[in-house]
């Protein structure tokens, strides 16, 4: 079905693509450099939505995921996924705070503030590790993601992590945020 969401998607992407084209050609011939851009190389700048579009390929259990999480993550969240501000570091916490975002000391975690497993995904494959942003590998994303769902409880610990098994996880919070409705989006139904 081609939903008003849709649409602004596959609008979005023709305008950045037909951009990108109009620069890439110019580049080229004008000034002698630049190389076209592909499919690949856009899919870094758009979200993985809730119903888990896009996901590439591969994945990932909570056992791989903790060797990964104490590899890449652990430095700035604790090994438990706990948070590291004493240090200094400022590494959010990961775990615990269900039921707090309504409270006067919300605590803004997996389990708590993301309404989509998709979400993580995204989040750590595009912006974790710290210190270098979106060096892991897809099935290393898989397996943190697993791991920190694992801890959380959202998941067995021996549940797979996939393109497949993502966008079915129920997240602990995902009824508690507030639809907020774009009238605009009307004129495209």
């Amino acid at each position: 079905m081609f939903t008003p969401k849709r649409f602004l998607q596959a609008a979005a992407l023709v305008v950045v693509v037909a951009a990108a084209s109009t620069a890439s050609a110019q580049s080229q011939d004008h000034y002698g450099f630049g190389t076209p851009i592909g499919p690949q190389d856009l899919s870094k700048y758009f979200a993985i939505p809730a119903d888990g579009a896009g996901l590439p390929p591969g994945s990932g259990t909570a056992a791989e995921g903790a060797k990964v999480f104490a590899d890449n993550c652990a430095a700035c969240h604790g090994d438990k996924g706990q948070g590291n501000p004493a240090k200094g570091i400022g590494g959010d916490r990961l775990l615990g705070g269900r039921g707090t975002l309504a409270s006067d000391a919300p605590i803004k975690t997996v389990e708590s503030y993301w309404p989509y497993a998709t979400t993580l995904f995204d989040y750590v494959k595009r912006a974790m590790p710290l210190s270098a942003p979106g060096s892991l590998p897809d099935n290393d994303v898989y397996a943190v993601v697993a791991y920190l769902l694992s801890e959380a409880k959202i998941i067995k610990p021996t549940d797979a992590m996939n393109a497949s098994t993502l966008p079915k996880v129920t997240m602990p919070d995902r009824d508690g945020f507030v639809p907020d409705p774009r009238p605009e989006l009307e004129l495209y139904h």
